[in-house]
């Protein structure tokens, strides 16, 4: 009897283990489980500060109203953003256009595309020393971005104002120009250096985003600018894999709203235009 009363009382106690084994490890999953949905409700989004951020914050309501958080990281330059969404920190991004997305994926192998063209910021000449670019002097020096597409982007601008004569290629350097009259030195510079380098050369060419940033309006300060008609919309970038998920559509959806392109056009009063 007093046997039995042992192993009664033993078993009890198996028993009771195991539940609180079982519970344990429920709770624990259960934990798991409410941080991931709710780590699942929040889009993260690089993007450069001006003027992809203010859109976006324009446009977070929108994201909210569908259940999700929108959680926007600024980047300074144009390498890290993509980086970050090949390695999975960000699920979108938002700060580029399409060739340089596809100039990137050709050298990097990254697994990106896009799922809309949201704006064309069209890039434009400024200088602090002349008003017209036919007061530039013999080997006056204008600065351009240093990255492949948009240094090519710059080179071609200058051809279309005819400072320059260019190669027939898509893609243009300082070594495709096959003449130049004035004896213009290109110089490539970083692109967000761009305004910061202004007072040391004749002109610049600059993105305008950062021509934004220095408070410089492409429409009233740039003494040449890109036509309307420039294939340089840009976009929202993600990964392939995850192209299709609920994440991205929402946030695709929320950057062409007609609430976007209202924003857009008041906003910006044409130094930026909606490509939607």
């Amino acid at each position: 009897m007093k046997l039995k009363k042992i192993l009664g009382l033993g078993l009890a106690a198996v028993i009771l283990v195991s539940a609180v084994g079982c519970s344990s490890s429920k709770w624990e999953k259960d934990s798991v489980d409410a941080a991931d949905s709710s780590e699942d409700k929040k889009i993260v989004v690089g993007a450069s500060a001006t003027p992809h951020a203010e859109i976006l914050e324009e446009i977070k309501p929108l994201v909210e109203a569908k259940g999700y958080e929108l959680d926007v990281k600024i980047f300074d330059d144009y390498v890290l953003p993509n980086t970050a969404l090949d390695e999975g920190s960000l699920d979108a991004n938002y700060f580029q256009h399409v060739p340089y997305l596809e100039e990137t994926v050709a050298q990097k192998g990254y697994k990106l595309t896009y799922t809309a063209k949201v704006h064309l910021e069209p890039m434009g000449v400024y200088s602090e020393k002349i008003k017209k670019l036919d007061e530039l002097n013999d080997g006056a020096k204008i600065a351009i971005p240093n990255d492949p597409t948009n240094g090519s982007r710059a080179i071609q601008l200058l051809a279309d104002n005819g400072l320059i004569k260019v190669a027939d290629k898509e893609i243009l350097t300082v070594k495709d120009v096959t003449e130049n009259a004035k004896n213009i030195e290109i110089v490539e510079v970083e692109a967000p250096q761009l305004p910061t380098v202004l007072a040391d050369v004749d002109a610049a060419v600059i993105n305008t985003n950062y021509a934004l940033s220095a408070n410089l309006n492409p429409t009233k300060d740039a003494i040449a600018i890109e036509s309307a008609d420039s294939p340089y919309s840009n976009i929202l970038a993600c990964r392939e894999d995850n192209k299709d998920s609920e994440k991205v559509k929402v946030l695709t959806e929320a950057l062409t709203s007609k609430e976007a392109k209202a924003f857009i056009e008041e906003e910006y009063q044409g130094s930026i235009i909606p490509s939607f």
